[in-house]
């Protein structure tokens, strides 16, 4: 279980989180939505420690994740940032593998069930073909399922994943929330696609401007008025016609409000009547 308690961080003199409050229950998929800038990435951050909170904290069964032992950490919390390196000399096999260091000792060689949990893992994102290629020549979809598949390796407890669909063509982004869906673990999760959020989370938090402006079953989030006042979009909410999920349909003809009385929408374009 991930509790985070009254979370804020300040960088370079500004509070950029301010009052966060979230629970993510075992085997839950919480999700973060909001808009650039809205302290998505720094939430996370200071779940798998890149960040300090100036004030609050981050549990983890209860435990102050600042107050463990990095191997601990690291056991236990596998994350997918968005500060990727790219350009390494290693290969997929060998980036993959560096997901079961917390589980050795030092000067210790790989085991039998490291061996076993980098092959599983490279299976669950499809990349067992290319586990002798150079990580540095894939393409950004490919690098980043090597990526998930590090932190897959580590055999966590929680993942805590940062747009994790980023470089991915429709097909990999279906297949990557279908297995998120059906691992069964802990996840915290920032997405910038609302209706994958809504297809495979369970609670959703929206965050604009540092802070918690809804919070619950994306059904009760994803409704036109947060859509409007949070992102700036005037948008229908249906059902989904194949899963029966939220489905988010969009005004992408610019307009943020609804036509008053004054005005009228003509073949997709703003009149004014006299």
């Amino acid at each position: 279980m991930i509790h985070i308690q009254d979370l804020s961080v300040s960088l370079a003199g500004r509070d950029v989180v301010s009052g966060v409050n979230l629970l993510a229950s075992e085997g839950e998929i919480v999700g973060l939505v909001g808009p650039n800038g809205s302290g998505k990435s720094t939430v996370l951050r200071t779940v798998y420690r890149h960040l300090r909170p100036s004030a609050g904290r981050v549990l983890l069964d209860g435990a102050d994740v600042h107050t463990l032992a990095p191997s601990q950490v690291a056991t236990r919390i596998g994350a997918l940032p968005q500060e990727r390196g790219t350009e390494v000399e290693l290969t997929v096999y060998e980036m993959v593998s560096m997901g079961r260091i917390p589980y050795r000792r030092a000067f210790e060689g790989p085991k039998a069930t490291d061996g076993r949990a980098v092959q599983e893992a490279l299976e669950q994102v499809e990349m067992t073909t290319h586990a002798h290629r150079p990580f540095a020549t894939l393409s950004g979809g490919e690098r980043q399922r090597v990526l998930l598949a590090r932190a897959l390796a580590q055999q966590p407890d929680v993942l805590v994943l940062d747009e994790p669909t980023n470089h991915l063509d429709i097909r990999r982004q279906t297949e990557l929330i279908y297995l998120l869906a059906t691992l069964g673990r802990t996840t915290l999760i920032s997405l910038h696609d609302l209706n994958a959020a809504a297809a495979l989370c369970d609670r959703l938090i929206v965050l604009s401007g540092g802070r918690v402006v809804a919070s619950g079953p994306p059904r009760d989030v994803l409704t036109p008025p947060v859509l409007l006042d949070v992102f700036g979009v005037r948008a229908a909410v249906v059902d989904h016609p194949l899963t029966g999920d939220p489905l988010i349909a969009f005004d992408h003809a610019g307009r943020t409000r609804e036509p008053n009385e004054r005005e009228e929408v003509v073949g997709g374009a703003r009149t004014t009547s006299p």
